[in-house]
């Protein structure tokens, strides 16, 4: 399940680090004497941190929803399989409390990643 989540994120922060790594600010700092980690770790990885963050956001939608598969397939118990069962059982109630657990959960994932925006970047403000 993860697997496929990492590998997108691995390229994302890749081509985003390539693209920092490519400003004009990370020239600038390495002509004023800044040591090629230190141009690297205090000036590139904010910048390329911002899409990344975007993507691992967007894929908690896609945790949650394939958790309920794997739970399915594998039988494991959880709250997924829980759902599933529910749904085939005709458990309203179980079902509109775990869609409430589940957008819940994704909203406050969302948040957080909007708050890591203004952390990452100052110019940004809440």
């Amino acid at each position: 399940l993860g697997l496929e989540l990492m590998a997108i994120v691995t390229r994302v922060m890749r081509s985003s680090m390539l693209d920092a790594l490519q400003q004009d600010y990370i020239r600038f700092a390495r002509a004023k004497g800044v040591s090629g980690w230190a141009a690297v770790l205090r000036h590139a990885l904010p910048n390329a941190l911002v899409p990344t963050v975007t993507v691992v956001g967007l894929q908690m939608g896609v945790l949650l929803g394939g958790n309920m598969v794997v739970e399915t397939v594998f039988a494991w118990p959880g709250l997924g399989r829980l759902v599933v069962g529910a749904i085939f059982a005709r458990d309203y109630a179980v079902v509109q409390g775990a869609v409430l657990l589940y957008a819940t959960t994704f909203v406050l994932a969302n948040l957080l990643v909007d708050i890591l925006y203004v952390y990452l970047n100052p110019k940004l403000s809440l």
